[in-house]
């Protein structure tokens, strides 16, 4: 009776101290494990066929695409390194130590912080492209791009690094058993954060893409009446209104996935409770966040027809060929 009671503890030889196993039936554990481990797997496919695309052909190498760039990285790591630890707590036993608990927990803010900024950058980039496309050139210069893809990467550091501090200084102050890795939020930090990391970037990627949604729909109208007069005025009403479904289907994807992704994991700071990291919703919460990462190529990268060639390139091995860098792509 005694072993089979050490046989659900994360550390059998600590028996007073130790966490318990999260028990699953069997088969459910490998469906779980599977479903887990396809995501992961897929996140950092999809981010590394962005991330070589944008590196590897020069035509990619412009202003916009270095957006793309950082975004896929961040989202790369999130997959190549998250989530496989992420799975592995699934069992609820952490077997890592308390220093790497924090680091853990330190990264994941910092690059699912970092993607938030990224596709925030991208919407502004996209709204200069097409409400102001004279002058794109002229504001959007790369060197300008760098600087704003560092300081995201710089202020998601900061930010994290400070809502963390209590727990760097103290990894085990939320662990109530041995083989546990918990961060607990209170509500005044975890109301801030949602403010900044949630409410804000949702609040500029709406407004952003719906003045993109309206310069799209008049620039069709005006398609419309000065072609009138050619008498092709069915043929180009169709165009219009595919571009007009184009830019609703555009903005409601990248919109209703932000908020699907993103709202269970803040829950409950809306709900005015603490965030305890190892509660069953926050881990849902956090997976959904993370899956975000694999979705993020498959709307900003997949809609792009440079992207379906450059899969092709890559698939076949052409890209190991002399000079294929200078392929055209666009």
């Amino acid at each position: 009776m005694e072993a089979l009671s050490e046989a659900g503890l994360c550390f059998p030889q600590l028996i007073n101290t130790s966490c318990r196993r999260t028990q699953y039936f069997p088969s459910e554990n490998i469906l779980l494990y599977i479903m887990l481990s396809s995501v992961s797997l897929l996140t950092v496919t999809l981010n590394l066929l962005v991330i070589i695309s944008v590196s590897h052909f020069r035509q990619l190498h412009t202003s916009t695409n270095l957006f793309l760039l950082s975004l896929a990285v961040s989202d790369f790591l999130v997959g190549l390194l998250l989530m496989p630890i992420r799975i592995l707590l699934t069992g609820g036993c952490w077997m890592l130590g308390s220093l790497m608990c924090s680091l853990f927990n330190y990264t994941s803010f910092l690059l699912t912080s970092a993607s938030v900024g990224n596709m925030v950058l991208i919407s502004v980039d996209r709204y200069i492209a097409i409400c102001d496309p004279l002058s794109y050139h002229v504001k959007v210069k790369q060197r300008r791009v760098q600087i704003c893809i560092c300081l995201c990467w710089g202020c998601s550091a900061f930010y994290n690094g400070v809502m963390m501090k209590d727990h760097f200084k103290d990894p085990d102050i939320f662990n109530s058993c041995y083989g546990e890795c918990v961060l607990l939020i209170d509500f005044l930090v975890g109301t801030f954060d949602v403010i900044f990391t949630f409410l804000t970037p949702i609040t500029v990627i709406i407004v952003l893409y719906m003045r993109v949604f309206v310069v799209a729909v008049s620039q069709a109208q005006a398609m419309r009446s000065q072609t009138a007069a050619v008498r092709i005025q069915g043929s180009v009403r169709i165009t219009a209104k595919k571009s007009e479904r184009k830019a609703a289907m555009a903005l409601g994807v990248v919109v209703i996935v932000f908020i699907f992704s993103f709202c269970p994991y803040f829950y409950p700071a809306f709900a005015g409770q603490e965030l305890l990291s190892s509660d069953l919703l926050s881990n849902f919460g956090i997976w959904l966040f993370y899956f975000n990462s694999c979705l993020n190529p498959l709307i900003y990268a997949l809609f792009y027809p440079w992207f379906r060639k450059c899969l092709k390139l890559i698939l076949t091995l052409q890209i190991l060929q002399p000079a294929s860098c200078d392929i055209n792509i666009l």
